[in-house]
């Protein structure tokens, strides 16, 4: 009788539970945090399979952080948990396990680790927020390292694109934290030559010829002698925004490193060398943007005129 009442037990389960744990196992482990204003990171697109993504990220990005940090460093709370709290009374066994999260969730919030994945709210794109570190530089430095040995790291990686600062989806918020956000690289005594890649997932309140003049706009008003440039830049301002979260950054060499695709920029080219990058730069910025150009070089004239 216990064999025949197992089967009719499984049957009375809620049609609903078996798409929820679907629904779960197919999830990467963002462990339930989502893509935030205010975190900082690195965001990268795949080609399908984000779970394997997600660990491709964990083992190349901890073995070059491990190369440039140091060995990462576990607080003292989390080395306590191991088991010296858990001697309780029976009777207290509540409290004890009330207590034991407690302690799980403040260390947790304690050690925050240097790689964390956590929810991009878009298919195909996984994010790793980091602690402690510097995005563009670890980034440049992977990318550098591959682009130098040739060597191919990874299978289900595409893009790796550092993020070193987010804010909300909102022009006007995007104005007022780029003014501060771009002056390490473009306020006078700084500058450089530039341009800015736009992308948007889920999202389509925003008009990508705004952002891209807006910030263009930006970028002059910070030092009028920095210019456009779309064939090789020094500096390639990225605007990647999913949802409602703005993801910035500023980085270098984008051309040289095939825009930052794991997969390209490990393929051993004749042109591609060195002394010539920008050889590569006719085909690689066919699809940059183009149509803005005029736009961003009108914004930044304007710009100038008005601080003449």
């Amino acid at each position: 009788p216990m064999a025949a009442a197992e089967p009719a037990a499984r049957k009375r389960r809620p049609k609903g539970h078996f798409t929820a744990a679907a629904g779960r196992a197919k999830r990467p482990r963002g462990g339930g945090r989502q893509l935030e204003a205010g975190m900082r990171g690195i965001l990268i697109t795949c080609n399908m399979n984000e779970r394997k993504c997600v660990g491709e990220a964990y083992s190349l990005l901890g073995e070059y952080g491990d190369l440039l940090y140091g060995p990462e460093q576990f607080s003292d709370a989390e080395e306590r948990l191991s088991g010296s709290d858990r001697e309780e009374d029976e009777d207290d066994v509540e409290a004890a396990l009330k207590k034991e999260v407690g302690q799980i969730r403040a260390s947790t919030e304690q050690k925050l680790r240097r790689f964390q994945s956590v929810e991009s709210g878009a298919n195909n794109v996984v994010f790793i927020r980091t602690q402690g570190i510097e995005p563009e530089n670890l980034v440049h430095h992977i990318l550098k390292d591959m682009h130098t040995t040739k060597k191919k790291k990874t299978r289900v990686i595409l893009r790796m694109l550092p993020i070193s600062g987010t804010c909300k989806a909102f022009m006007e918020d995007m104005k007022k934290y780029t003014e501060t956000f771009f002056e390490p690289w473009f306020k006078a005594p700084n500058k450089g030559t530039f341009q800015i890649v736009y992308k948007a997932r889920n999202n389509s309140h925003i008009s990508r010829e705004e952002v891209i003049k807006e910030l263009a706009g930006i970028v002059g008003s910070l030092n009028p002698e920095n210019k456009v440039d779309l064939n090789n830049p020094q500096y390639t301002v990225l605007v990647e925004i999913i949802k409602s979260v703005c993801c910035l950054s500023v980085v270098r060499d984008y051309v040289l490193f095939r825009k930052y695709n794991l997969q390209e920029v490990v393929k051993s080219d004749k042109e591609d060398t060195q002394q010539n990058p920008s050889s590569l730069t006719e085909k690689q910025n066919s699809e940059l943007a183009k149509p803005e150009t005029e736009e961003q070089e009108k914004s930044c004239k304007e710009i100038k005129e008005e601080n003449k």
